[in-house]
């Protein structure tokens, strides 16, 4: 079937390096099969443009959606599962931390909400926006449009989502240390993370605990090698082999010995 499937990682420049994480581009050239794939959760809110035929999506727990022209989504907590008809493309912009709050002035605070964006924003510039970049051949050449489109509606970052997104002791609570350096209270600086991020750090923590494991297990399978389970669990931080398989449970549905089996199935958009 990897003839039938062509996807990429396309980076962004340094100056929209805090407001999208990267962009993923994916294809179905065929003229006859459809391709299905699974999405490993992000944790970060989704624009996403399809182009052709329109692409599916199932979410766990939820109904068959079909994606015509874009949709934003997110942030996604557990994984979905996509169907791209032959000849349909998608191209995803992943927004960064608090970006997505910056460029709308709200969060979807509702559990899988998929809408479109004009929507949110009671106008029609996302459409007039796919109009434009359907006509472009090249997704880098999309990617610099959608880019363009951004500039005049990105406000800075106030202090404090920019002291969430930069925070990199690990040995260190981040709510705790934040409260400190800027003189408010650590429910204040809980709220506006909810506020403007979309999650709580208990959420982010526990996904990051989890990211590091399919990281770990993606080296092992690059190397041809058999994950060692208990050097996972130590590595990652979790208590047992229990707790490491709730985990894959809560977030893909899969266990850690499922996910080996079904792994050439599944996207990691966050891969470099």
């Amino acid at each position: 079937m990897k003839e039938f499937y062509h996807q990429r990682r396309i980076a962004v420049p340094e100056e929209f390096a805090g407001v999208f994480s990267h962009f993923y581009f994916v294809e179905n050239p065929s003229s006859v099969l459809p391709v299905t794939k699974t999405l490993l959760p992000t944790y970060q809110t989704i624009l996403l443009f399809c182009f052709g035929k329109s692409a599916s999506m199932q979410i766990q727990e939820g109904d068959l959606i079909t994606v015509d022209q874009c949709i934003i989504f997110g942030p996604v907590r557990q994984s979905f599962e996509y169907i791209l008809p032959p000849g349909t493309s998608i191209l995803a912009a992943n927004f960064k931390d608090d970006a997505f709050f910056r460029f709308f002035g709200k969060i979807m605070t509702e559990k899988n909400r998929i809408t479109h964006p004009d929507d949110l924003l009671e106008e029609n510039c996302f459409t007039d926006l796919w109009h434009i970049i359907s006509k472009i051949q090249s997704p880098e050449e999309q990617v610099q449009c959608i880019l363009e489109f951004c500039k005049p509606y990105l406000p800075e970052q106030n202090a404090t989502g920019f002291l969430l997104s930069s925070f990199e002791n690990n040995a260190l609570n981040p709510i705790k240390t934040i409260a400190g350096q800027t003189g408010q209270t650590e429910r204040n600086i809980q709220r506006r993370q909810k506020e403007q991020f979309g999650y709580s750090q208990k959420e982010i923590s526990r996904y990051n605990r989890f990211l590091k494991a399919i990281i770990l297990i993606e080296a092992c399978i690059k190397n041809q090698h058999q994950p060692e389970w208990f050097s996972i669990i130590e590595q990652c931080g979790y208590y047992d082999q229990s707790q490491l398989i709730h985990d894959f449970k809560h977030y893909l549905n899969l266990s850690p010995t499922q996910y080996l089996k079904f792994q050439q199935n599944i996207c990691n958009p966050r891969s470099e």
